[in-house]
């Protein structure tokens, strides 16, 4: 047991310390969500991280995203994300990818490590609905994010399967979308359940695949993010658990 790992590991024991350290995982997006849930899962001690994201840090940014201060606006979000998450665990095998997820390469992202799990942070529908029929199809485990802007309860934030969702506006774009590719449900994702507020709207021009952006408050995303990763986390420790009362029943 090491210093640092010590009251995670009083907590979910030996085996579950060592499902993490050897588990990979992949964070598509490192905004407000994506960023929470990346930090949260390294400080749980995930052995392997693969980061992807070609945003930069703006002043927008500070109400709502770990990664925004002062001093890292302009700088890319995954170089910063790198740095911060080596800082936690120097130990942590980090692979960072400096691009935006886009159909054109989500096939080649998949192929950079033998992912236990998938984290969906991506905030436009067309790649993200590719990125979750890919890991579907190919047996990955992922948890996609849907829409926490517009929203101030976090007691309406649930996990649950797609075919549950409702009230969201990019969980029912998404839905529609992979209902044609011949999916309805097996998709665990993260939800609100409030109403979002339909003032709290801007158009937008200067942003790539987006025109419009919501309202969003300091610990929304936050909270999603942090749902992502319990998720992410719990599931690697109860299928090690499984697979050790399994091993036990063979000997």
């Amino acid at each position: 047991m090491t210093s640092w790992t010590q009251r995670t590991e009083l907590l979910i024991g030996e085996s579950g310390m060592d499902a993490l350290q050897q588990a990979a995982v992949l964070i598509v997006g490192l905004g407000g969500v994506g960023g929470m849930a990346a930090e949260m899962i390294c400080r749980a001690g995930i052995g392997k991280m693969t980061i992807v994201d070609h945003d930069t840090i703006n002043s927008t940014n500070l109400n709502r995203q770990i990664l925004a201060s002062v001093n890292t606006i302009s700088r890319y979000k995954a170089d910063v994300m790198a740095e911060r998450l080596l800082q936690i665990n120097p130990d942590l095998k980090l692979k960072t990818f400096n691009q935006w997820a886009e159909v054109s390469n989500i096939e080649e992202l998949l192929e950079t490590e033998k992912y236990d799990f998938v984290v969906d942070a991506i905030d436009t529908v067309t790649p993200k609905v590719y990125l979750i029929k890919s890991c579907m199809e190919r047996g990955i485990n992922i948890i996609s994010s849907m829409g926490s802007g517009g929203r101030m309860d976090p007691s309406k934030v649930r996990i649950t399967d797609i075919s549950r969702t409702h009230t969201c506006p990019l969980a029912k774009a998404v839905r529609q979308r992979l209902s044609k590719m011949g999916i309805t449900k097996g998709l665990s994702v993260v939800f609100s359940e409030e109403l979002p507020n339909k003032k709290a709207v801007l158009t937008v021009e200067d942003e790539k695949y987006k025109k419009s952006t919501v309202g969003t408050i300091s610990y929304m995303p936050a909270i999603f993010g942090c749902m992502m990763a319990s998720h992410v986390i719990r599931e690697i420790i109860s299928k090690s658990q499984f697979q050790d009362n399994f091993n036990k029943t063979l000997e």
